[in-house]
C-alpha cells in the first residue's frame, strides 16, 4: 500500500512540476487538458487515484507522455532495471496494469511499458494533435482490438501494430482471458 502511496506523490509531484515549468495556473491546465481544477489539485496533491484516461488528458494538456509522468528519476543510469524494481501503477477505472520496464536515467528516448489488461476491459484514450508519440503495440498473449487512426485492428498473440498517440486509440480485450502487451515507444521532447 505504501509503493501506491509513493506512485501517487511521485505523479502529483511530476504534474505540478511540468504546470510550474510552463507557468499554468490550475484554471489554464483544466482549460488544455479538460481535467477539473478540483481533480488537477487532488491529483498533485496525490490525493486521488485518478483513471489513465484523466491522467492521458492531463498529460496531453501539459504537453507530456503517460511514460514521462509514471518514470522514475534515476541516481544514476544504470543498464538494468530488474523486474522487482520496475514501477506498477493500477488503473481504477479498467483494473489494468501499467510496469514501467526500461531503465530510467539512461539517455534513451525509448521506453518500454507491459500492460496487464484485464479480460472484458476497454479504454479510450482521446486524439491530441499536441503530442507526437510513435509507439508500437506488441501483443504477447490474449486477443485484442484496437482502433487506430480510423482503422480497426483485431490482434492475436505474437501481432505487432504500430500507431501514433496523437490519433487517439481505443483497446479492448476481445477474448476471454485477460492480455498481456508491450509497448515500445519514443519519448518526444517536452515542449
Amino acid at each position: 500500500m505504501e509503493a501506491s502511496h509513493d506512485l501517487l506523490r511521485l505523479i502529483g509531484g511530476r504534474v505540478g512540476a511540468q504546470r510550474a515549468a510552463l507557468g499554468l495556473s490550475l484554471e489554464a491546465t483544466a482549460a488544455r487538458s479538460g481535467v477539473s481544477r478540483a481533480m488537477v489539485s487532488r491529483i498533485e496533491r496525490g490525493e486521488v487515484h485518478a483513471s489513465a484516461v484523466v491522467l492521458d488528458r492531463l498529460c496531453a494538456g501539459l504537453g507530456i507522455s503517460l511514460s514521462t509522468l509514471f518514470a522514475r528519476e534515476a541516481v544514476a543510469a544504470l543498464p538494468l532495471r530488474r523486474h522487482a524494481e520496475q514501477p506498477v501503477w493500477h488503473d481504477p477505472a479498467t483494473g489494468y496494469a501499467r510496469r514501467e520496464v526500461a531503465p530510467a536515467g539512461t539517455g534513451s528516448p525509448v521506453r518500454i511499458v507491459e500492460i496487464a489488461f484485464p479480460a472484458g476491459a476497454e479504454i479510450t484514450f482521446d486524439r491530441n494533435p499536441r503530442r507526437v508519440i510513435d509507439q508500437h503495440l506488441w501483443l504477447l498473449e490474449g486477443e485484442l482490438e484496437v482502433k487506430a487512426a480510423g482503422a480497426v485492428h483485431r490482434l492475436a498473440a505474437g501481432d505487432c501494430l504500430h500507431m501514433h498517440v496523437a490519433d487517439g486509440n481505443s483497446f479492448r480485450n476481445v477474448g476471454g482471458r485477460p492480455a498481456r502487451y508491450a509497448v515500445i515507444l519514443a519519448v518526444e521532447p517536452l515542449p
